[in-house]
This record gives structure tokens, C-alpha cells and sequence, in this order.
């Protein structure tokens, strides 16, 4: 049995960068704001807030400054600093300057605004396209290409593939087995918690479970998940939360972006969006690797349905 990763923390501790620091790309910070702020503290969030919102007045700001304004400490801020990936305050100042100057270029806006009860419906079509848009685009940005490759290797020599979501998420779930069906691969979405486990434990090593959770806590997926891990399954988690309990039982994680919740669009409705671009990404990625038998399951398949999309006139 396999010892269970330790638990991530909340503000981990950075590997001090080599000199001179390499920013990362302005937009990349925008996400890392967005999808940091569910694991802040409340004063860590004022501080995340801030700078999202106006970050050619904060990057103006030394390190008192951005305390007085938005309340909170010194170290708050550095430790705000620190989380967002710089090593201090210095660094985020930069990065602050570069997002401001992108924004300026006239790049989408870092939040959108919240959709209201009262708002026409040509005005809720643009904003859910804004916030869709920026999901997507926080999601790719924050999407860690080693796990990616290594998530992408392990499904495409699987012998059998387990895939755990409940409610949203195992809509997700269906859609990334039906995927992989079609290219002949062996995978099955467990949406039911009880079937979910009772399968996890028949995996063995060469197997892949994948659990897809928001939250990165949702019980019933990572019951399963720890049953596989447990058995020598290779363990994948997509998550919101880079710190979920489910990570414990990961092998790797795939993180998607951590989108705001309103009153008329809850958090099932926006995270569904980075975790369909995760799972496109993992299907390309084992079509690409898999393409000698891949391409002709791909079109047998098509060939199989193809009568059913003729019109009907055409079928006799």
C-alpha cells in the first residue's frame, strides 16, 4: 500500500528564483490571483482583490502603502506575495506594472462583472461569454505541462481507465470516457459512489483513476480515488484546489481555474468550463500518441453511427 502524498498547505514555502527573477506572463498572474483566492485568508484576499483590480495603482504602492489601503499587515502582503509564486513584494510590483501595461494594449479585463437578475439577455450573453472566455484562458495558463505529458502517457498504455465525478463534474467524467471509448480505449465513468469504489478496488498497476472534483474535496470521489491509489492504480486528479484533499491521493494533478460563484451562476456552472478544456486537452494528447489505432476506432466508429445522422428519407 502506498503512503498518501502529505497534505498541501495553503501557503507553501517558494524555492528562492536565480538571479535576475523571471516574471511570469501578466496574464498567468491574473489567474493565479483568481484561483489562489478560495485558500487565502480573508486579509490575504483584500490584498489579492487589490491588485486584480487595480493593478497600475497598486504596482505605484510600496509594500506600507498596499497594508494601509487594504487593512492588513506587512507581512500579509508579502505573504500575499509569496503565494501568488514571488518570492516578495518586489517581484509582484513588477508583475503588477507588466498587467497594467497589458491591460492598457486593451486585453480583456481581469473580472468580469456579475451577471444581475435585471440584466437583458443580450447583456447575460456577452458577460457569460467574457467569463467563459477567461476560464478557459485562466486554466490554460496555470495547466502544468509536465503533469499534462505525464497524465497524457499513463492514459495512453492503460489497461483499464476508472473515471470518478459526481453531478457536474461526472458529466465531465462522461464525456472524457466517451472520448476515449471511440479510440478504443477501455473507460468507464463511475457517477454512482457505491459502483465508483467497489470498481476502484479491482484496479492493479498498469490501470489509470482519475477523479474529477471542483471542490477537491467531494467525498465520494475521493473514496475511490484512494482505493485505486491504494491498489497501484496510477491516480490523476482534476481539480480547482492545487491543495484538495484529493491531491493526497493523486499521483498527478491537473488544476483548473477556480472561477467566481454568484447567485445565478454557481460554481458547478463555471468550473465545468476549465474541466472540459483539461479533458479535450488529455483525449488530443493520448489521439496524438495513439494514432495508428486510434485514427481507424475514430473512424469505424463514425462509420457505425453514420446511418443514424442520414435523413431518414435516405436511409431506405
Amino acid at each position: 500500500m502506498r503512503a498518501a502524498h502529505p497534505a498541501h498547505t495553503a501557503q507553501p514555502t517558494p524555492t528562492p528564483p536565480a538571479t535576475p527573477v523571471t516574471l511570469p506572463d501578466p496574464g498567468a498572474l491574473a489567474a493565479k490571483v483568481r484561483t489562489a483566492a478560495p485558500s487565502m485568508t480573508r486579509s490575504m484576499q483584500r490584498v489579492a482583490e487589490a491588485v486584480a483590480s487595480d493593478p497600475a495603482g497598486c504596482a505605484q504602492l510600496t509594500v506600507t502603502a498596499l497594508a494601509i489601503r487594504t487593512g492588513t499587515s506587512e507581512a500579509t502582503v508579502v505573504r500575499t506575495a509569496r503565494l501568488l509564486g514571488y518570492p516578495g513584494y518586489r517581484d509582484l510590483r513588477l508583475a503588477l506594472a507588466a498587467f497594467a501595461a497589458q491591460q492598457a494594449t486593451g486585453a480583456p479585463p481581469a473580472m468580469t462583472a456579475d451577471i444581475a437578475v435585471d440584466d437583458a439577455l443580450p447583456d447575460v450573453v456577452t458577460k457569460l461569454a467574457l467569463e467563459e472566455q477567461q476560464t478557459l484562458a485562466d486554466t490554460a495558463a496555470q495547466l502544468d505541462m509536465v503533469q499534462l505529458e505525464a497524465a497524457v502517457g499513463a492514459l495512453a498504455v492503460a489497461r483499464r481507465i476508472d473515471i470518478y465525478g459526481m453531478a457536474a463534474s461526472g458529466l465531465v467524467g462522461q464525456d472524457l470516457a466517451q472520448k476515449l471509448l471511440r479510440i478504443g480505449l477501455i473507460a468507464h465513468a463511475h457517477a454512482d459512489p457505491h459502483l465508483a469504489v467497489t470498481n476502484a478496488v479491482q484496479l492493479r498497476p498498469g490501470d489509470v483513476a482519475l477523479a474529477i472534483t471542483h471542490s477537491g474535496s467531494t467525498h465520494d470521489v475521493i473514496e475511490p480515488l484512494r482505493a485505486a491509489f491504494d491498489h497501484g492504480a496510477t491516480t490523476i486528479a482534476i481539480s480547482g484546489r492545487a491543495d484538495g484533499a484529493v491531491t493526497q491521493y493523486a499521483d498527478l494533478v491537473l488544476t483548473t481555474s477556480s472561477s467566481r460563484e454568484s447567485e445565478l451562476r454557481p460554481a458547478a456552472m463555471s468550473s465545468r468550463t476549465g474541466q472540459l478544456l483539461v479533458v479535450d486537452c488529455l483525449f488530443i494528447g493520448v489521439a496524438q500518441r495513439t494514432y495508428d489505432s486510434a485514427a481507424p476506432a475514430l473512424s469505424a466508429s463514425y462509420e457505425a453511427l453514420a446511418h443514424r445522422h442520414r435523413p431518414r428519407a435516405a436511409r431506405a
